[in-house]
This record gives C-alpha cells, structure tokens and sequence, in this order.
C-alpha cells in the first residue's frame, strides 16, 4: 500500500523480486482468509514432518539394534565381515540420528509457523483471552494516558502489536507507543512499514527465529552490560602467557617423565602454576564462562536473525540504516554471533564431569575465556547498538503486521500546521472487532474551540474518546490508523478517563480526579510555550465526582482555562447544561449520541453515530423502569 501523503511517497524498486510483487498484489486480499489458508498449509505440513520423524525413530532404531547384535556375534564368534557389516551399520545409525534431528527442526519449524498464523486470526477477531501478550518486564502500569487509552497490558495496542519476541523488540515497541516521534521520523517508519507489509513470509521467519531467543530480561540485560564491558584477560598479558604455556609445559614434563627421559617430576611446578592461576583467577574466569553456558542454541539463534535481517534486500532508508548498523565495517552481527556460538559451545565442558581435570591441567576456562575476550575486542562495542537495531526491526515489523492485517487502514499525515488540528474521516477505535467498530468522522481544533460530546449512557462517547488518542498514538508511533484519513499536527496527549480512588492513600474519587485534571492542566501550560507540538486534552465525563452546581462551575473553568491556553481537544458528558455558560458555548463545537430503547424488552439500541448539535434526550430514568427499578417521584 502507498503513502497518500501529497508531500512524500513510495515508489516501486525495479529490483524487487517476483514473490514481493505477488505478497505486494495480494496485501487486498482478506487477512483473515490468508491466515485461515496458512494455518491448514503449515498444519498439514507439521503432521506429514512428525509421520516422517515417526518413521525415521523406529528405522534409526532397528539400525542401533542390528549394529549391536552384529558387534556382539562377530566379537563372539570372531566374525571379521561381521564386525565390518557393524561399522557401516554404525554410519548408517549416525545418518538416521542426523535426518532424525533435521526432521525434528522441520516439525518444530511447522508449529511455530502454525501458532503465529493461528495467533494472526486470534489479532483478527480481537480474542484477547487466546492472543498471547509478550510485553517488556517493566510495564509502567501507572501511566494515566496509558491506562486511560488501553496502551500497555491485556487488550491493549500492545496487545493488538505484540509480535515482538525479543527483549529489546518489546521494550522498543512499547517505547514507540509511550513516546510520541518527530515527523520526519514518523515519514520514515511509515516507509519502512509499507515496505514489509506485504512481506508475510518474511516476517513469519523472523518470528520463527525469535521464538528461540526469548529469555529472561534480567539474563539478557546481563548479556548485554557482559558484552559492551571492556575485556580484563586480554590486558593482563602476563596471565594470558602463563595460561597458554604452562599447560603445554606440564605435559610435555609429565610425557618426557613417562618416557623416562628424566626422573624429576618437571611438570609438578606447572600444576602448582595451574593450581595458582585457579586460585586467583578463577572467579573471573567463571563469571566469563557463565555468560556463555546455556546460551550457545540462543546466540545461533540471533545470529539467524541478524542474517535474515542483512540478507533481505530492502528500499526503504530506515531499513538500509538498519542495515548498516548491523555490519559496522566489515563486522557483521550475523558472523559474530555465530563464532561467539562456537566459543558458548566449549564453555559448555564445565559442566562435563571431567571439567575439574581440563582446568587444572590444561587451564579449559581461561582458553574459552581468552576466546570470549577476543570476540568481546571485536564485537563487544556495537553489540549494543545490533540489538537495539534487531529491536526496531521487530517493532517495525509489528506495525507491518498491523498493516498487512488491516489493509483498508490508512497511513496518517502528521506534520506541523500554523493552527494546530486533528481531522479524521471515518476513524473508528482499532481495538474493536472491524465487524463491530462504527466509524465517525471528527475534528478537534484549531485553537481556541474543543469538541463537546454528549449523549446518554453506553452511547459511544467514551469509545470515541479513546479511538481519538489510540489512533493519535499509532500514527506518532509510525503505524496506519483506524480511519479513511487523519491528519495531525505533532500531538502531546492529557487525558483525563479511568481515574480511580485510593482506600491506601486516603483519597476521594473528587480528589483523585482533581490531581488528574491538574495534570493535564499542566501538561496544557507547558505546552503553551512549545512550538514543535500541540496539547490535545480528553476528559470523559468530568468531574462527576461532586455534586451538580459545583460540578457545572468547576468543570466550565477548567474547560475555559485549556482553551484559553491554545489546547485543542474533546469533552464528553452528559450533563446537557455544560454548554451553558455564554463563554464556554462560544467555543464549543457540540455533537452527540443517539440511541433507542425498545419498550418490549431491557435491550438498547445505539448506532454509535456522531450526530451534530447537543443530545435531544437522556435515558437514565427509562433505564431504571426498564430494569424494573423505581422511576416515578
């Protein structure tokens, strides 16, 4: 899909290859469908796999047994052809135990694929309660906006993007959502996506190969802060010689003892060396080796991903930056992490019962360690920056998979504007089902005006309020927004919503909604003096936390003073009188919700349609007589 944005655009790369451009002709095809397709494809595919892994057990295991059974009769009855007949049997053996464990890779590569095509019809139908959430270990679930807007956490945006599977993919993404971009970068993600989008295929392997990195974020910080550290064995050359000669001393003193070259035990000072450099050392040694252990198949496995990464050819500048940083000079992450495989590989000796014997005599850790040390020499400095750049590929392939998902989604225009203003046309909150989400059109602003919603309970107005932020967060987080079109200025969001009371702190619900309110008030003071972005506030139902007539005064004021500073924005309530106040009514522009209520039954009606002017009705006391509650005086 192109960006419409009349001052950019994407154009179509000759050299893209014939499957892009068929993914590309079928982005418009229904998700759900493709989805559906892959899921049986892959399906099928994983049961013809394990029916082959299957057989190959039972063959691999009749190959074991007759290579037993012929060691055992030539040995007894000295059978030489036998015991030839053995050894190619043994071969054999060894095959089947490779073809075994290829087919056992193929499988397991066929389930994942499954469950990610699995879990793009769970995104679809918005099943929250199937749909994995993978989220950062430090979910800041105090955030109000958040909160407010359903950013983080279960049936959330994070939720809804949550294709990610490494840690720094997941905290990046949920960094973009919490954290508005500038406009050219925003442009550049825009491209980056339209880019990967079609790609299904591609971003199924990356998903495929991130299913083996996930671990323990404070293991991976670790990792990390190991990897960038600068090197102690290396610098301590001293230590590195003795480590590397005495060994090769010490046996050629224990052989020329053997041999009888010499009576003196020659090698007994190089074990007390050994045994020293141990004692010493050893710590620092062990703390190098236990960044490695257990992580040999995990370092494959990002170096798989950094491959797939740096061998897709791409168009788009964001994607080629990546790129680049993943191969600093003729330092590819891919090539790095695949040797730092080999170095965990070794270090996997200690936990070998013999490893006690290949320290003190051929000092095993500090080789490994000197391996380590020289990898972290070359790599160590941009190993930072390559998972940081693997973790802005995977959250731009989330905004891919949304687009790819949503085709009828549009990539949004936001740019600075004398008069700051949000126009949408047909946006609808991109949390719901589409089947189930109502488009409106709205706009908010310029300065000096905000948008009074009213209407009657369960009307939408709430809904409203949070498809305006969700879709105000995607578009500055890159990403297509639920809408025909929108366009923004650079946006800070106040919001005032789900506020809540505090039995623990001793605050009312009025209080607690009081300190939301100043917030916002301060974030819209703050802004006054900015250039660079517009406040946009939403407030639902404010202040129904105190009685009516203060209500109505505080309310106006509050209202009046956001206005006054240049904010733009939207109130909900249904309070009819709101509006009242001569002043307050200057600057609002009214709209409102409908419904209908059917006297035959308890069940309402709503179309959910943003309708100009104030509400004609409330519905409060049809309600209670509807439920069978009392309603007359």
């Amino acid at each position: 899909m192109k960006i419409q944005d009349p001052g950019f655009g994407i154009q179509d790369s000759e050299q893209d290859s014939e499957d892009a451009v068929e993914q590309a002709a079928d982005l418009h095809d229904d998700p759900a469908a493709r989805y559906t397709e892959r899921v049986t494809r892959f399906t099928a595919a994983r049961a013809a796999a394990e029916a082959r892994w299957s057989q190959i057990a039972n063959v691999r295991l009749l190959a074991f047994l007759a290579a037993a059974t012929c060691v055992g009769v030539a040995f007894w009855y000295g059978l030489t052809w036998l015991a030839w007949l053995a050894g190619l049997l043994g071969i054999v053996f060894l095959g089947l135990v490779a073809l075994h464990n290829r087919l056992n890779a193929q499988r397991r590569r066929y389930a994942a694929l499954q469950a990610i095509s699995q879990e793009g019809l769970w995104r679809l139908q918005r099943n929250w309660a199937l749909l994995p959430l993978r989220q950062p270990a430090n979910v800041p679930l105090d955030d109000p906006t958040a909160r407010d807007l359903d950013l983080l956490g279960s049936a959330s945006l994070q939720h809804l993007l949550n294709t990610p599977r490494t840690p720094g993919g997941l905290e990046i993404l949920q960094a973009w959502l919490l954290a508005p971009a500038d406009p050219p970068t925003i442009v550049a993600r825009q491209v980056a996506v339209a880019e990967l989008a079609p790609l299904i295929d591609w971003r199924d392997e990356l998903a495929v190969a991130g299913e083996h990195v996930r671990e323990d974020t404070a293991r991976y910080a670790r990792f990390r802060a190991w990897a960038i550290s600068p090197p102690w064995l290396l610098r301590a050359n001293l230590v590195r010689w003795a480590a590397r000669l005495s060994p090769l001393l010490l046996i050629a003193g224990g052989a020329a003892q053997i041999a009888l070259a010499t009576p003196l035990p020659l090698w007994l000072p190089f074990l007390a060396l050994n045994i020293g450099l141990n004692m010493f050392y050893g710590v620092r040694v062990a703390g190098t080796l236990g960044q490695l252990i257990d992580r040999q198949e995990l370092l494959a496995a990002y170096a798989n991903l950094f491959g797939l990464i740096l061998d897709r050819p791409v168009t788009a500048p964001a994607l080629a930056q990546l790129q680049a940083r993943l191969q600093a000079g003729s330092v590819r992450a891919d090539e790095q992490l695949r040797r730092l495989s080999w170095i965990a590989l070794l270090a996997e000796l200690t936990r070998s019962i013999l490893f006690p014997l290949l320290q003190y005599l051929l000092l095993w850790g500090f080789h490994v360690t000197d391996l380590a040390e020289r990898w972290r020499r070359v790599a160590g400095p941009h190993m930072h920056d390559w998972l940081a750049a693997l973790g802005e590929l995977e959250a731009l392939s989330a905004l891919a998979t949304l687009q790819h998902d949503h085709p009828a989604w549009q990539f949004p225009t936001v740019a600075p504007q004398a008069q700051p203003q949000i126009a949408a046309r047909s946006l609808a909150h991109p949390l719901l089902p589409p089947e189930r989400s109502i488009p409106n059109d709205v706009t908010l602003g310029p300065p000096g005006r905000f948008l009074l919603i009213t209407g009657s309970n369960m009307a939408g107005k709430s809904t409203l309020l949070r498809a305006i932020g969700t879709n105000i967060v995607l578009a500055q987080a890159g990403a297509p927004v639920c809408a025909v079109a929108l366009i923004l200025a650079p946006i800070r969001l106040a919001t005032s919503m789900r506020v809540q009371d505090s039995l623990a702190q001793g605050v009312s619900y009025f209080m607690a909604e009081l300190r939301r309110l100043k917030a916002v008030v301060d974030i819209a003071e703050v802004g006054a003096g900015a250039s660079s972005y517009a406040v946009c506030y939403l407030l639902d139902e404010i202040l129904h936390g105190t009685n009516s007539a203060e209500r109505q005064i505080a309310a106006r004021r509050v209202i009046r003073h956001l206005v006054e500073l240049g904010a733009i924005g939207a109130v909900s309530t249904h309070d009819l009188t709101l509006a009242d106040d001569p002043r307050l009514a200057a600057t609002a522009q009214q709209a409102h919700f409908g419904e209908r209520i059917l006297e035959q039954s308890a069940d309402l009606g709503f179309d959910y349609t943003l309708r100009p002017g104030p509400a004609p009705t409330t519905n409060a006391l049809r309600l209670m007589a509807l439920v069978g509650l009392p309603s007359d005086e």
